[in-house]
C-alpha cells in the first residue's frame, strides 16, 4: 500500500491516525474486516495499543513500518489496529485470552484470530528478527500462516477452547456466596502482607499505585484508631511523592515506576492515575490532621500531602483540561520520539547548571540527587527528578537556615520548570472518555470540598454539564466518548458518571444532578444488571455484537481503574441513602454477593470490593448542615465535615432556600421530618435513622470519625 492509501488516516482515535502512514493494510475494529477475513479465508492479526504506549511505538517502527514485513501482514493476515482506550471492551477481552495462552497481558497486544475473531495464538512485543532464543516476528508470521492453512482442525479446536475457558473466567462462574463482613479485614491483611516497609508501596518492582487499597487502608484507620494502617498508607503515599514518579516540577504521576524505590517511572501520565491518586492524598491529608491520630511528623506530612494535591490539580489545568469548554483530556505521552526516554521530564547536571545560580544548583543537586551519572540507561548523563535528601539537610550542608533554603528551592524549582517549557513537550491525547472524565469530575468536586478549591468546582461542573449535553441519552445512558463517531457506552461510563452526578448534587444541591444519576443507575440495572447471577455486564444487553470474542464478561478487578461491579455496589448503597428505596441496598449486596465466593482471592487487587463492602456494612453517611445563607456557625460545621474522610459520606448544605425549593432528597425528608433550615446545626444519619443534631465543630468531628455509625445504621 502507499503510505496515503491506509485507511486510518481518517480515525477519531490519535492512535489509529498515528499509523496511517504504515504500509500495513490496517482496518478499525469492526464487521468490514471480519468479513474479509471469512471471504478471503484469513486468519486476522489484531493489535491492541494506545498513543501513550512506548513498546506500541516501537513495534510500529521495527515492524509494521518494514516494508518486508508489512508485506508478509498484507498477504498473508486481514490486519486490525485497535486503540484499547477507545475499545476497552475489545482489549479487555482479548487481554484475558492472550494471557490463557501466553501467561502475560499488556501492550502492544499482538493476537492471531480466526477469520470469525476468535484468538488461537498471541503475545505482547515482538522483536522484528530472532533474538535471545526468540522467534522474531517475521517467522511467527510466516509460522502462524502454515499453520491456520495447514492445520485448520487444530486452530479451530483451540480457538473455540479458548474461548470457552476466557467465557468461564470473565463470567466468575462459582464465584457467587453470601456476603461476608469478614472480607474486609481479610483484604486489608492481603494489602498489610504485600507492603514494602522500606519503599513504601506493595510488592517489588515494577511498582503500580494500588489507590483504592490506600483508600481502604485510611477508611479503616479511623473508627479503630490504627496507627498502623495509616502508616502503611502514609509512607507510601510520602515515598511515592518524593520519588521520581511524581513530576516534582510540574505536578502530576506517571503512571508507574520500573524499580521499587519508585525512582525511575514509565513518564507517560494517565488521566485515571491522578483522579484517583488525587483522591487518595486528599484524604490522606484529611486523616493526618485529625485530633488523636497525629504524631510529631505528621503535620509536616499532611503538608505533603496537600503540596502534592495541588501538584495534580495545577498539572490538570495546566496541560490535561479544556478550560474552555469542559473536560479532561486523556493521557500525556511519556516522549517526544523514540529515540529518547522521557527525556522532557529528566536533567543532565549541565541542563541543571545552565538553568539556575551556582547557589541554586549546588542546592538542587543535593536536594534532587542530579549528577553526571543520572538514572536513564539510554542516556546515563540524564537524571530523573526525586527527592533524595531532607530540606533541613540540605540547608545544613550548605550553611543556611531552613526558611531560606525552602526559598532557594521554591525559586529554583520555578525556574527550571520555565527552563523545561521550552523543551517540545509530549503530544496529549485530547480524546474525552465520559468514565475517565466522570471520575476526575469526582476528584475535583472532593478538591474543592477538602481544600476549598472553588475552581475545581467550577471546572468539574462544567465538566459534567458538557457531557451530559453531548454524551448523554435518557433512554440509552452514556456514550463512552465526548465527540467523534459515536461509541456505545460501557458499563463504567454509566457507573463512574452516576458517581459523579451524585457528587455534583451533593456540592450544588441541584435535583437535575440527582435525577440523572438515579435515571443512570436504573439504566445501568435494567440494560447491564445480571438479575439471575447477580452483578453487572460490561456490555448493555440491546447494544450490537461486539463480534469476535463477543462473549459475556463482569468486570471486577481494580485494573486498571477501580472495578466496576464494587463502584456499582457503592453507587447503589449512596442512592440508597438518598431516596430510602430499599431496591438499590438489594441490587448492591447481590452484587457483593456475585463475587463473595473470590474476593478474597483477589486481595489487594480488588480493594474496591473492600471498600463497597466497608460501606454496605455501616450504611452512606449523610452529614446535612443546616442554617441560613452566611451563617458563620453553619459554615464552621460545615468545613468540620469536610475535613474528616469516610469513605462515602455526602455533606448537603441546606438553607432555608434549598428546602422550600424541594432540592433534598426523598429520604433525608423523611428521616428529619421537623427539619429547620434556619437553626445552624449538624444532622448525621446513615440508613434509616440520625443521631441527635450537634452544633459544635469537635463534636461533629468526633462522630464521623468514630465508630458509631453502625449504631445510627440499626
Amino acid at each position: 500500500m502507499s503510505e496515503t492509501a491506509n485507511r486510518l488516516k481518517d480515525s477519531a482515535s490519535p492512535y489509529l491516525r498515528s499509523a496511517a502512514h504504515q504500509p500495513v493494510d490496517w482496518h478499525e475494529w469492526g464487521e468490514a474486516a471480519f468479513a474479509k477475513a471469512r471471504a478471503e479465508e484469513k486468519p486476522i492479526l489484531l493489535d491492541i495499543g494506545a498513543v501513550w504506549c512506548h513498546w506500541c511505538h516501537v513495534i510500529d517502527r521495527e515492524s509494521y513500518e518494514n516494508p518486508e514485513i508489512a508485506a508478509l501482514i498484507n498477504q498473508f493476515y486481514v490486519a486490525v489496529k485497535v486503540d484499547r482506550d477507545e475499545r476497552p471492551d475489545v482489549d479487555s477481552r482479548y487481554q484475558a485470552a492472550v494471557s490463557a495462552i501466553s501467561g502475560q497481558g499488556g501492550w502492544p497486544l499482538t493476537a492471531f484470530l480466526t477469520p470469525d475473531g476468535k484468538p488461537f495464538f498471541g503475545g505482547t512485543y515482538f522483536p522484528p528478527e530472532d533474538a535471545m532464543g526468540r522467534p522474531g516476528f517475521k517467522r511467527i508470521l510466516v509460522s502462524i500462516a502454515e499453520a491456520f492453512r495447514e492445520k485448520r482442525g487444530d486452530v479451530d479446536r483451540s480457538a473455540a477452547a479458548l474461548e470457552d475457558a476466557v467465557q468461564k473466567a470473565e463470567l466468575f462462574a462459582g464465584a457467587r456466596g453470601a456476603f461476608d463482613p469478614a472480607i474486609i479485614e481479610q483484604m486489608a491483611g492481603a494489602i498489610v502482607q504485600r507492603f514494602d516497609a522500606r519503599n513504601g508501596g506493595f510488592g517489588q518492582a515494577p511498582k503500580f499505585p494500588h489507590t483504592s487499597a490506600i483508600d481502604l487502608l485510611l477508611e479503616l484507620s479511623q473508627p479503630a484508631r490504627d496507627s498502623h494502617l495509616f502508616y502503611i498508607a502514609s509512607r507510601t503515599l510520602s515515598k511515592m511523592a518524593m520519588g521520581g514518579i511524581y513530576d516534582q516540577l510540574g505536578g502530576g504521576f506517571h503512571r508507574y515506576s520500573v524499580d521499587e524505590r519508585w525512582c525511575v517511572p514509565h513518564f507517560e501520565k494517565m488521566s485515571y492515575d491522578n483522579s484517583e491518586l488525587l483522591k487518595n492524598y486528599l484524604h490522606a491529608f484529611q486523616v493526618a490532621r485529625m485530633p488523636g491520630t497525629r504524631k510529631t511528623d505528621e503535620t509536616r506530612m499532611s503538608e505533603l500531602f496537600r503540596e502534592t494535591a495541588e501538584g495534580i490539580i495545577a498539572w490538570v489545568f495546566s496541560t490535561l483540561s479544556d478550560g474552555e469548554r469542559g473536560g479532561f483530556y486523556a493521557s500525556q505521552d511519556a516522549d517526544i520520539s523514540l529515540d529518547d526516554d522521557g527525556d522532557y521530564f529528566t536533567w543532565t547536571q549541565e541542563e541543571l547548571r545552565a538553568a539556575l545560580t551556582l547557589e541554586e544548583a549546588r542546592v538542587m543537586e543535593e536536594y534532587y540527587d542530579v549528577g553526571p551519572i543520572g538514572e536513564m540507561h539510554h542516556n546515563p548523563a540524564k537524571n530523573v527528578l526525586w527527592v533524595s535528601s531532607s530540606v533541613e539537610d540540605v540547608a545544613k550542608h550548605n550553611a543556611m537556615n531552613e526558611s531560606d533554603a525552602r526559598l532557594v528551592i521554591a525559586r529554583a524549582k520555578g525556574k527550571m520548570l520555565a527552563a523545561r517549557e521550552q523543551r517540545k513537550a509530549p503530544a496529549v491525547d485530547r480524546t474525552i472518555y465520559v468514565s475517565w472524565n466522570a471520575m476526575f469530575a469526582s476528584a475535583f468536586l472532593e478538591a474543592a470540598r477538602v481544600l476549598g478549591r472553588e475552581d475545581c468546582k467550577e471546572f468539574a461542573l462544567k465538566t459534567i454539564d458538557r457531557i451530559l449535553a453531548e454524551a448523554w441519552d435518557p433512554a440509552k445512558g452514556f456514550q463512552h466518548r465526548v465527540g467523534g463517531a459515536r461509541i456505545e457506552g460501557m458499563l463504567d461510563d454509566q457507573i463512574f458518571m452516576a458517581a459523579a452526578l451524585l457528587d455534583a448534587y451533593e456540592a450544588t444541591l441541584e435535583r437535575r444532578y440527582f435525577d440523572a444519576a438515579e435515571r443512570a443507575m436504573q439504566l445501568a440495572i435494567e440494560k447491564y444488571g445480571d438479575a439471575e447471577g447477580g452483578g453487572f455486564f460490561d456490555r448493555a444487553s440491546d447494544v450490537a455484537p461486539m463480534g469476535g470474542l463477543d462473549v459475556r464478561r463482569k468486570a471486577f478487578q481494580d485494573s486498571p481503574t477501580p472495578g466496576t461491579n464494587s463502584t456499582a455496589a457503592v453507587v447503589l448503597e449512596r442512592l440508597c441513602g438518598f431516596t430510602g428505596n430499599a431496591k438499590y441496598r438489594e441490587w448492591g449486596e447481590r452484587t457483593l454477593e456475585a463475587f463473595a465466593g473470590i474476593a478474597a482471592q483477589y486481595g489487594m487487587f480488588a480493594a474496591t470490593y473492600g471498600l463497597a463492602a466497608a460501606l454496605h456494612l455501616r450504611h452512606a453517611l449523610q452529614v446535612v448542615i443546616t442554617g441560613a445563607a452566611g451563617d458563620r456557625k453553619a459554615a464552621a460545621l460545615e468545613a468540620a465535615a469536610n475535613s474528616v474522610y469516610r469513605f462515602g459520606k455526602a455533606v448537603l448544605r441546606v438553607t432555608p432556600e434549598v428546602v422550600s425549593a424541594g432540592a433534598l432528597a426523598p429520604a433525608l425528608k423523611e428521616t428529619i421530618p421537623h427539619l429547620d433550615a434556619n437553626v445552624a446545626q449538624a444532622f448525621v444519619c446513615a440508613g434509616t435513622s440520625c443521631y441527635p443534631p450537634v452544633s459544635e465543630e469537635h463534636k461533629l468531628i468526633e462522630l464521623l470519625s468514630g465508630a458509631g455509625q453502625q449504631a445510627a445504621a440499626k
